[in-house]
């Protein structure tokens, strides 16, 4: 069996130890080379696109660069929304700053991270919307919900992960974890 059947029947735990061995065999087999944008394999066991990226940077709570495929892309972490602490036409929001530190306490640069889409690759400002997993196998957004540093925001039709997201923030509200104990809603402006 090659490379590419076993990583398309692999769980994504799996997939990743053998990724750190052989990286760049994989990811040249994941993607195809003669378009600009990255092209992902079917996770049979998702029923989502599954590749990975190297992070660069962590922009806040929810948003980081990874480098995919050596392509250098803005990633938004889908089903979640985290305070606002950079943005330009925004206050910055209670729990922001905490948010993004959080997001920077799961990922470094140079860290090697597990993604997969949902149905719709991009939102309106060109961000790939992802799931990403770490090295551990933490589940980046899920985590953040249920530690409350995110609330869960869903866009037609990105909302496969819905019930889980929901159940999470659910158990984080009714025990004030995070922004639900310490700010008056996830949109409170810091000040």
């Amino acid at each position: 069996m090659n490379n590419t059947a076993w990583f398309l029947k692999a769980s994504l735990g799996a997939v990743f130890g053998l990724i750190l061995v052989i990286p760049t065999l994989l990811v040249a087999q994941i993607f195809t080379q003669d378009s600009n944008q990255p092209q992902y394999a079917q996770s049979p066991q998702t029923n989502q696109l599954v590749s990975v990226g190297t992070v660069q940077s962590v922009i806040d709570g929810d948003t980081l660069v990874l480098s995919i495929a050596g392509q250098s892309e803005r990633v938004r972490l889908v089903g979640i929304d985290t305070p606002e602490s950079v943005s330009t036409i925004t206050p910055e929001q209670c729990f922001g700053a905490e948010a993004t530190q959080a997001l920077k306490g799961l990922v470094a640069p140079g860290d090697i991270v597990q993604i997969a889409a949902d149905v719709e690759r991009r939102d309106r400002y060109g961000r790939l919307l992802l799931y990403v997993h770490t090295a551990d196998d933490t589940f980046i957004n899920q985590w953040l919900v249920q530690a409350g540093f995110a609330d869960v925001m869903f866009f037609e039709p990105n909302t496969s992960l819905r019930p889980t997201f929901t159940a999470a923030r659910n158990l984080a509200k009714s025990g004030d974890a995070g922004l639900w104990g310490q700010c008056d809603g996830p949109d409170q402006p810091l000040s």
